[in-house]
């Protein structure tokens, strides 16, 4: 099956926790189970010719969880990422971070660095890891480097995009989040203006091609008007 013209997919990875839970688990057997679905997806999404993976790891609000599954998910991160350097230059995946990942802790900002430069020649995908990240801070990061540029004139839609962290990126064309849940959380949202939405009831640590697949599909059947008319 190829991607029917599916070129940017986000996914907000949800159910990590619950996934854990249901099998009388803690909650961080969840998130290391999470690891290898985004792993599985990954995989399915360039074997597909999609071009561009968006995956909501960890939000700005993340950090009011419990210090145990944050620093769990800090410690994942640090070693996990790195780690998994050979799967993603064996598959020709380069790795962005999307966020405030400056204001990680040491290790994990390390690792971020460090993966992001081994895997920046690689083209069959990319995968973008949204780490630190909120859709409301990322409008006003945007905001505040165009007035600290001195900047006078009228801030345009194509001006904003253009300060945003990576501007030469396509837009997401589809966003889906596991587990069942409705929302958006803060994700993408000035790329989701005319993104098209999925919500899919199976916890995210049980994911796998056939739910690319899935995706795949829904979209197809989507018709995208972006406030035109149907051609």
């Amino acid at each position: 099956m190829d991607s029917a013209n599916l070129n940017h997919l986000g996914i907000i990875m949800d159910g990590n926790g619950r996934w854990a839970t249901k099998r009388h688990l803690p909650r961080t057997a969840g998130h290391l189970e999470g690891s290898k679905a985004l792993k599985r997806i990954a995989l399915a999404c360039k074997d597909r010719g999609i071009k561009y993976l968006s995956l909501y790891a960890f939000s700005t609000e993340n950090w009011k969880r419990p210090a145990k599954e944050v620093n769990y998910l800090m410690g994942l991160l640090a070693t996990k990422l790195f780690d998994e350097l050979t799967f993603f230059n064996k598959n020709g995946m380069r790795v962005l971070v999307r966020g405030d990942w400056q204001h990680l802790p040491e290790k994990p900002k390390a690792a971020v660095i460090k993966t992001m430069e081994a895997t920046k020649e690689n083209t069959n995908l990319t995968v973008i890891l949204a780490i630190n990240y909120g859709g409301h801070l990322e409008i006003c990061t945007a905001i505040n480097k165009i007035i600290q540029s001195g900047y006078k004139g009228e801030v345009t839609p194509q001006l904003l995009r253009s300060n945003m962290q990576y501007p030469d990126i396509p837009a997401v064309d589809m966003i889906c989040r596991s587990a069942g849940e409705k929302r958006l959380s803060n994700f993408l949202l000035w790329e989701s203006a005319y993104a098209e939405l999925g919500f899919y009831g199976k916890l995210f640590p049980e994911w796998n091609e056939s739910d690319i697949d899935q995706i795949i599909d829904d979209y197809s059947l989507r018709t995208r008007k972006f406030g035109g008319l149907a051609k």
